[in-house]
Formats: C-alpha cells, structure tokens, sequence
C-alpha cells in the first residue's frame, strides 16, 4: 500500500480545523475542476484533492488516518497489526488502495448492529481480436484482474476467466455487457456488470477504415503494363483479380463485399491498392531485355515536368 498525505494534498497543518480543510477544498477544487483548469495534471490534481477531502472531513476516516502516523508521500507501508481491528491481525493490505482501505473502515464503524448490502463493482476490460474473428464470429478466453469486495468490505483484485463470444460483425471500441459478472455484491447485493470493450488488432496484410479493408497488391511493370488475372488473399478466401492493362501504381481496385460484416447482414468492400515493384536482382537476360524496351519506348513519366518547367 502506498502512503498518500491528504494534509499536504489541501495544504493545510495536520491540526487544521473542519473549517480550515473545507476552506482549502473548495479552493483547490475551483482550481483544478476539468472545466477551468488549464494545467494538463488538473484533472489528476482534482481527484487527490477530491480524495483528501473525502477522508479528512469524516471524523472517524480522519482518526483513522491520522492513527498510521507521518510518512513521506508514496511511500510503501502496512498499517499497524493493532489497526482497524475491525480487519483481523495480519491482513494482506499490498493491493488494497488507502482510500478504499479508509472508505470499508469507516463503512464497518457505521454498520455495527445491521450492515448494508452493497452492488458489486461494474468492471471494464479490453479484448483483443483478430479481423477473422470479428468477421465470422468466435469464442474467445479472457483472463482478467476483477476488482472484489472481501467479507471486510475491502477492495482486492482478483484474477478470474471468462469465454466471451465475439458477435459477427462487432467493430472496434463496442461495448458487450456481461450482466452480472463484474464484481460480487456485499451482505447480500447483486454483482456488478463486465463490460468487453472490442480492440481489433493490427493485421498482417489489411488496413481497416471502417467496416472497409485495404490490401497493397504489388504487380510486376509487365503485369501493370499488359494486365493479368491475379490471386488476392480475402477474409473468406482467396479471389481471382482482373488487372486491366496500363494499370498505374496507386490505383486501387475494389472487391466487392470482401470487407468486415456489418451488423445488419451487410458487407464493406476491399480495396486492393496496386503498387508496382521491380525485381531486385535482376538476370543478365532481364536486363538485356529492360535496355532493348529502354531504347524502343517513348513513354516519358516525367514528361509534365518540362511542361510546366
């Protein structure tokens, strides 16, 4: 657990009065509120002032704080065996943050003789897929850090596994809600919910913009020049490809219906984007033929040039 000092967090002396730590709140939340503030920490410096004031202005969390002593900010610690005995001799604090440790604290002071029930914490996690995966649908294990409440009332994370299915046609940045499967409830409350948020992974060969997908597709300067009938690899397979003659670099050639699904049913298209290479080592008899074509050809690339020189 790392020590965070909520006095210094107000500026205030560790004896300033309700008074005073609500007099520096309230300036210091005017400061940095995300509305006003233009330093670019004002939001981080919000919520520590929004924390520290949360605990110093209850008595019993500010009793209990003050009962952990002085330490330098960030520092590593556990709190006392004798503390809070509402926790038990020996509690694993190390992934516990203070003000949740605080926060249950207090909660267990207030519920003697009846304690609430409480929903469990809705959690958010990313889930990686693959374009094949979102476009024919898939099973997927993910295994995830969930935050619990113990019997205490205090926060952990605890690991746990989940098998999600990726719907067809699912598109980055959707949200899939796996209702009840966030955190368990306390004194009875319902679980929170586990939110799946999409992250489509970068492909090897495809660009995705929307639910469409672009492919480079090289080409020989005799298959540009003369056309050819090409193999273009697709989400479901390879398709034959018509290059008609004089194809220029750049061009790009759609396919219809051979992008990402849609959710209605529908499909993008892809774009196989024609870039022309040129063998890197060329034979004695490739040469002799590229100089011959040097000699008889006429084309200029860079004819505009003298034009508008």
């Amino acid at each position: 657990m790392k020590y965070k000092d909520y006095y210094a967090a107000l500026g205030v002396e560790r004896d300033a009065t309700p008074e005073q730590i609500k007099k520096a709140y309230r300036k210091l939340a005017h400061q940095y509120h995300p509305d006003i503030s233009k330093d670019p920490e004002g939001e981080a410096k919000f919520k520590e002032v929004q924390e520290a004031y949360a605990t110093l202005k209850d008595p019993e969390k500010r009793a209990a704080y003050d009962d952990l002593g002085r330490r330098p900010a960030g520092e590593s610690f556990e709190p006392p065996p004798d503390w809070g005995q509402g926790f038990g001799h020996g509690e694993n604090f190390s992934d516990v943050d203070l003000a949740d440790l605080l926060a249950a604290f207090a909660s267990a002071r207030g519920g003697r003789g009846g304690r609430r029930s409480q929903r469990g914490q809705d959690a958010e996690a990313n889930a990686p897929v693959t374009l094949e995966q979102v476009s024919e649908g898939a099973e997927v294990d993910l295994r995830l850090s969930l935050p619990e409440y113990d019997a205490r009332g205090l926060l952990h994370h605890v690991p746990r596994t989940f098998r999600v299915r990726i719907p067809k046609g699912a598109g980055d940045g959707q949200r899939l809600r796996l209702a009840g499967k966030g955190g368990p409830g306390l004194n009875g409350g319902p679980p929170g919910d586990l939110y799946i948020v999409i992250r489509l992974q970068p492909h090897p060969l495809y660009r995705v913009s929307g639910r469409d997908l672009y492919i480079d597709l090289p080409l020989s300067p005799a298959e540009a020049v003369l056309g050819a009938s090409v193999e273009v690899p697709t989400l479901r397979g390879r398709v034959e490809l018509k290059v008609a003659p004089g194809t220029a670099n750049g061009r790009q050639l759609r396919l219809s219906r051979r992008g990402l699904p849609t959710a209605d049913g529908g499909h993008g298209d892809l774009y196989a984007v024609v870039r022309i290479d040129v063998p890197p080592s060329p034979t004695a008899r490739e040469r002799e033929l590229y100089a011959e074509l040097s000699k008889v050809s006429a084309f200029d690339p860079r004819g505009h040039f003298s034009r508008k020189g």
